[in-house]
């Protein structure tokens, strides 16, 4: 059984259209990411499964059952904000127990459901605290607790992560999905963050202006985007403008000004099924630089120029140029980059990079 269910919803505010006919099915106990810019639709979309917001058109059904005019108290779902939105004068364990006072639990039964929710986050010892005593991470794992408490049909996260520094927004990626794991809550994560999509979810919906681009496994969407819009947003991608010279079998022929011949798996260009112009997609990561001359072997080889480069630390991004493209490449590097004005050889292996034909473009 599909947990959360959405068919054709539309949601305007006036004239303005914020979600175009939007359908998806999440799965019983998986972990799906809403992913895209700011203004792209997925916090309003969050919020009609929420039941704070009214869809325009269309049906919402959670675990089978449409809740288009069931009120959010109604719907037992599980939400946490990106503020934590914690009651700064209750204790954390009168927070966490805040949506057992409003069903039959007993208070014996109440206080054994906290318990093991402060248990679940790792927090045992903080119920008589109050949120002003705690660190931001703390806040963080408190409004998870009382979300989880209740026992919700579907856990629903707007941002959580977002207000916490950069390490500590890492430990609580993975200690977010390894609590959804041990519960096997059904999860709706909204975020415009890339690597916490992909490190996170079970799928991911990639969407933009209202509309939803991709929906796949991260790996799917990362390897084999469906838009030049989902190619760009997630990661540094290089793009450039190529010619499809044959579709034979499982193989595509791609060629382009200053490269190789390259030719792809036909599963990493689905929607290329005839020659023709194409946009050639190489993530930057995939692009290796070696000294000037170096045989590529089973790779392929083509001489660069680097123009510029972007130190950051254990690796640099290098902005390079081949004849007329020009190209990204992130490199892990061992002591120190290739100098700007550098002549260096990029390696590149067929099997990385994908295609798209130039009407799909966006």
């Amino acid at each position: 059984m599909s947990a959360v269910t959405l068919n054709n919803i539309v949601k305007r505010f006036g004239d303005y259209t914020a979600v175009h006919q939007m359908s998806l099915d999440i799965e019983e106990g998986s972990f799906v990411t809403l992913l895209g810019p700011s203004g792209c639709g997925k916090t309003t979309t969050l919020r009609m499964i929420a039941g704070l917001l009214d869809p325009s058109e269309g049906e919402i059904a959670i675990k089978g059952k449409r809740v288009n005019d069931v009120p959010i108290h109604k719907r037992n779902l599980g939400l946490v904000f990106q503020n934590y939105a914690l009651f700064p004068h209750k204790t954390v364990a009168d927070n966490v127990a805040f949506g057992l006072n409003y069903r039959n639990v007993s208070k014996e039964d109440a206080r054994r459901k906290v318990a093991e929710a402060l248990d679940l986050v790792q927090l045992p010892d903080l119920g008589g605290r109050y949120p002003k005593e705690l660190s931001g991470g703390q806040q963080q794992r408190i409004a998870l607790a009382r979300a989880i408490v209740i026992e919700p049909d579907v856990l629903l996260l707007d941002e959580p992560l977002s207000a916490l520094d950069a390490n500590l927004r890492e430990d609580m990626r993975v200690e977010l999905k390894r609590i959804q794991q041990s519960i096997g809550v059904t999860t709706v994560f909204v975020t415009h963050d890339q690597t916490e999509a992909l490190a996170m979810s079970d799928k991911i919906i990639v969407m933009s202006e209202g509309r939803v681009e991709q929906i796949g496994a991260p790996e799917e969407v990362y390897n084999t985007p469906a838009s030049e819009f989902v190619a760009q947003f997630l990661g540094a991608s290089n793009l450039l403008s190529a010619s499809c010279t044959g579709v034979s079998g499982g193989e595509i022929a791609v060629e382009l000004p200053g490269f190789p011949r390259i030719v792809i798996p036909k599963q990493r260009a689905p929607t290329v099924s005839a020659p023709g112009p194409v946009r050639l997609i190489i993530r930057a990561e995939r692009l290796v630089l070696k000294p000037e001359g170096t045989v590529a072997g089973e790779e392929l080889g083509v001489d660069a120029a680097v123009e510029n480069v972007d130190y950051q630390g254990q690796s640099a991004r290098y902005f390079l140029r081949v004849g007329e493209q020009q190209l990204q490449a992130i490199n892990m590097i061992d002591d120190h980059p290739f100098p700007a004005g550098s002549k260096v050889t990029v390696q590149l292996r067929a099997k990385d990079c994908a295609a798209l034909p130039v009407e799909a473009r966006t």
